[in-house]
């Protein structure tokens, strides 16, 4: 009894050796082949926009890597938006395998897609900030710029008094860096103040900041009412006072000139109520008297008075009464010739 036990214990001590053993190989087997595998590789290279860069194998994951600094320009102006990377591995034994963009495996993630950040630039031409206009269908015009993807074109909107337009109705002429547009009206635009707005993106979808201006429109010149002096107005006093009131609803304030004859027209002081007035000087005979008012947006209204100066009394030349003498309560006829 004893014996048998004894032996017992032999072959479990036998066959734990064993077990131990064969793991033991294998464990052994396994690392030298993971050892074997590393060693393999020599080298790792990744290529873009012309630039090399070596990868390093990282323990922890396994794989070869590198961190990249972007190229500073957009890809969307790459063929196929995008720039292609290539990768290389060697190993020691000098075999080399690559891949690249046009891989039919692995070439969709071997294209760097690159945004850039800064928005297109808008710049109005016309019309400036504040500009008076005769003109109820004017032409706006404007440039969109942006040196990077590029001015999307479909992008470029004008918005006047708040209802916005885009697509054919604004002409897009390409220029370097993006593109000159102009844009005019189809209905008339009413007298008074108008605010328009522009917006564009790149193609990258980086949207401008919003520019904007305002200006008037004023079709209708200003009123201008003279209360004195009358037109054809005789007088024996020189001196002669221009009055009258102007106004304009939509460009005031309006100025007024006065001008006697020949002589330079003189601007007169106009009061916040409109009205103005001059003193002048007629000279001896047919004066002429020409006012003119203009409003901010340049129209004018002329109103033009004809005064005469005459300081010559009439000169009696002769009288005649006739009959003379007559009897009384009987008629007679006087006659005078008078000359002035």
């Amino acid at each position: 009894m004893f014996l048998d036990r004894n032996n017992f214990l032999d072959n479990l001590l036998h066959i734990a050796l064993i077990l131990l053993s064969q793991n033991l190989v294998v464990l052994l087997s396994k690392n030298r082949e993971k050892g074997e595998k590393d060693m393999a590789v020599k080298t790792v290279q990744a290529t873009i926009n012309g630039q090399t860069y070596t990868l390093t194998l990282n323990s922890t994951s396994g794989k070869y890597e590198a961190t990249v600094t972007a190229p500073s320009k957009s890809s969307y102006n790459q063929s196929g938006h995008y720039y292609g990377v290539t990768v290389k591995a060697t190993d020691v034994a000098g075999n080399i395998t690559t891949k690249d963009a046009a891989d039919a495996t692995l070439g969709t993630s071997l294209r760097l897609q690159v945004k850039e950040k800064v928005a297109p630039i808008i710049a109005i031409t016309a019309p400036t900030a504040g500009t008076y206009l005769t003109n109820n269908k004017p032409t706006i015009t404007w440039k969109v710029t942006d040196t990077d993807s590029g001015v999307n074109p479909a992008t470029i909107g004008i918005t006047i008094d708040g209802t916005k337009i885009t697509g054919d109705s604004i002409a897009k002429t390409a220029i370097t860096g993006g593109y000159q547009c102009t844009y005019t009206p189809a209905t008339a635009l009413s007298d008074g103040s108008h605010t328009i707005k522009l917006d564009a993106s790149d193609y990258d979808g980086n949207a401008a900041g919003t520019s904007s201006t305002s200006f008037k429109v004023d079709t209708v010149p200003p009123t201008l009412t003279l209360s004195s002096p009358a037109d054809k107005l005789v007088t024996n006093v020189a001196s002669c006072t221009v009055k009258g009131t102007t106004n304009d609803v939509t460009s005031s304030p309006v100025t007024v000139t006065v001008k006697l004859n020949s002589k330079t027209a003189e601007t007169v002081s106009v009061g916040n109520d409109g009205s103005f007035n001059k003193t002048l000087t007629l000279t001896s005979g047919t004066n002429t008297i020409i006012v003119v008012a203009k409003d901010s947006a340049g129209k004018t209204t002329t109103v033009t008075r004809t005064v005469t100066l005459d300081t010559t009394a009439p000169t009696i030349k002769s009288v005649k009464i006739t009959p003379n003498p007559i009897d009384c309560g009987k008629t007679f006829v006087i006659s005078v010739e008078v000359t002035d």
